[in-house]
């Protein structure tokens, strides 16, 4: 497959970068390879998974195996992994597609994802040869499960704050003793990627096998919701683990943690945005066929913003997934390295880690919403278990705490941009120091658009809200300093910019490439990108203004609100009329028309 070409090669430039309607790969850029393995991915979920939900929400767990064996032979547990190891050694991209469609069941997703990403990912990217080809072929051929154990009873966000203990022997090996709680696929795992602490104090990690004497896994834990998976705690009770199962460095394994994280919230992500494509096909042909007052209640003005809504943030989500995965391809086209080595998948993907922040981050956010509208379309019948819409709704619920939570999140994308802008990797402060010049000036010129472009005015408001951005990040950094960490509320009004910014702009650089492409959808994906941008123009300017109003008070509050005034003057857009259209074509095609 060809590598996409890239706007930028270093995560985070977008804020300083212009928009530009060339480069973002897109789900329109499909190779016919990669439509063929989402047809697969899809016929399996669809034919093989969904028949025996109900099986596996009764724990039966023989069936869970049988289809993680099954989606091992259809090359889905390997797309990330070299064929030298039994994996299929495909692009990003490829594995979002497969993430995405099987996300339609999100109990299989969740067995899946502890597979395929916080197991097989970990091995590859941070073993030894020898551990590779010992574990990887029967991971990724399904005969064996793997679980990841990371999180403990008193540490769940604070992860470097395990209690485990790995106690190291006179023959080099480790006797590890704690207990791991919330461990997907903990009732049937062969293989446990676990975290301990050597002597108490080395952060490290370890391939720990089920068969090791004294490992054993607690009772099933009674969930709101993904009743067809596993979750156990993992009980190790000075478990003697050989030193050739050291997984990466002693004292490193904050960095097979951190890394990991990144992938699975990159992949959460994308995993959201296939669930709110089936919520949406569901809305929609239930709104069709349910009659209220004599006519479909489709035909009504507020199931018609309800739909078109669920569609155009799916649109802007699926449009930044497909985005991040593009840029984290192109990436490493541009390094070589043999498929073998890791190193580089490693590096391309923790160059995007802010990225990944706001796919998790925005993507479960935007699938709740959509599920939460699916509901009430249905009315009572979303309330009860008869129709899928109330068992998706409580699915959904933990993804906002996955791969940590996404209040952990909204930490991390500023906090990383910071960390990046301080050690010269990203000419943020410069650029926020001109910002600030340009804004203190009492008539500071406004953005330039309106030139006649495709989607001029939209692409004027992201250039502003870009500007808003870096206004809030610089003047945080200057108030506060060392002790911006502290300031969580600030952090937080900042974080929602910045995934407004970065959501927005995925959908008109998505928008933009339909129309060059003259795709069928073009004229809707253009009223998706405008709506979108419209809303989020108004979100970034109230979290603006709250964030500059928690900084400063009197005179130079007053200065900042008259800039932040002055840099995102929006040109109202009739989000009505746009929606209506984007309705009425959702209707009537019964699903999610944009792919």
């Amino acid at each position: 497959m060809n590598a996409p070409v890239s706007t930028s090669s270093r995560g985070g430039a977008w804020l300083l970068e212009p928009t530009e309607g060339a480069g973002a790969f897109t789900p329109e850029q499909f190779s016919e390879e990669q439509r063929l393995i989402a047809q697969t991915a899809d016929e399996f979920v669809q034919q093989e998974v969904l028949p025996v939900l109900e099986l596996m929400e009764q724990k039966d767990w023989k069936i869970a195996r049988s289809l993680v064996q099954r989606a091992g032979e259809l090359g889905l547990l390997g797309v990330d992994v070299p064929e030298a190891y039994g994996g299929v050694g495909l692009d990003k991209v490829t594995s979002i597609i497969v993430s995405e469609r099987v996300a339609a069941c999100a109990s299989f997703a969740a067995t899946f994802g502890g597979q395929a990403n916080l197991t097989v990912l970990p091995i590859f990217l941070f073993g030894t040869e020898a551990q590779k080809q010992k574990y990887l072929p029967k991971l990724l051929s399904g005969e064996l499960v793997g679980a990841y154990a990371l999180s403990e009873p008193g540490s769940g966000s604070d992860a470097l704050g395990a209690k485990a203990k790995a106690v190291r022997q006179p023959d080099g090996s480790f006797v590890l003793s704690g207990e791991k709680m919330w461990i997907t696929n903990g009732g049937f795992a062969d293989l446990f990627i676990v975290f301990a602490k050597v002597d108490g104090e080395q952060f490290s990690c370890f391939i720990v096998e089920r068969a090791f004497k004294g490992v054993s896994n607690g009772k099933e834990e009674h969930k709101m919701g993904l009743l067809g998976s596993s979750t156990t705690p993992l009980i190790l009770q000075d478990v003697k683990v050989p030193a050739e199962n050291l997984l990466g460095e002693v004292g490193k394994g904050h960095k097979v943690a951190f890394n990991v994280l990144n992938f699975g919230r990159f992949k959460l992500g994308a995993m959201c945005s296939g669930g709110a494509r089936v919520a949406i096909g569901e809305a929609a042909k239930y709104a069709a066929q349910r009659k209220q007052f004599g006519q479909p209640i489709a035909n009504f003005g507020a199931i018609k913003h309800k739909l078109a809504e669920m569609t155009i943030r799916q649109y802007a989500i699926e449009s930044l997934v497909y985005r991040t995965g593009g840029l984290i391809d192109a990436t490493l086209a541009a390094t070589p390295h043999e498929a073998t080595d890791g190193s580089p998948v490693l590096a391309a993907v923790e160059e995007f880690a802010v990225e990944a922040s706001i796919a998790k981050v925005a993507g479960s956010e935007m699938l709740d919403y959509v599920l939460d509208e699916n509901v009430q379309i249905h009315g009572g019948n979303g309330f009860v278990a008869d129709y899928p819409a109330e068992r998706h709704y409580r699915d959904a619920r933990v993804n906002r705490i996955f791969e940590g939570t996404n209040e952990i999140n909204r930490m991390l994308i500023p906090g990383m941009l910071v960390r990046r802008a301080l050690k010269g990797d990203l000419p943020l402060v410069a650029a926020a120091r001109q910002l600030q010049a340009e804004i203190l000036e009492p008539s500071a010129p406004a953005v330039a658009g309106g030139d006649g472009r495709p989607l001029a005015d939209e692409r004027r408001t992201l250039a502003a809200c870009k500007k808003v951005g870096l206004m809030a990040l610089g003047l945080a950094m200057q108030r506060y300093g060392q002790s911006l960490t502290d300031q969580q509320e600030v952090l937080m009004y900042v974080s929602d910019i910045l995934m407004d910014v970065y959501s927005a702009e995925s959908a008109v650089l998505r928008a933009l490439d339909s129309q060059a492409r003259k795709i069928g959808t073009a004229d809707l994906q253009t009223d998706a990108a405008r709506v979108f941008v419209s809303d989020a123009a108004a979100r970034v300017e109230s979290n603006a203004r709250c964030a500059l109003a928690a900084m400063a008070e009197g005179d130079t509050l007053r200065t900042q609100l008259a800039a932040l005034r002055r840099l995102l003057k929006v040109v109202p857009v009739d989000t009505v009329t746009l929606r209506r259209r984007i309705a009425e074509a959702v209707t009537a095609k019964g699903g999610y028309i944009f792919g």
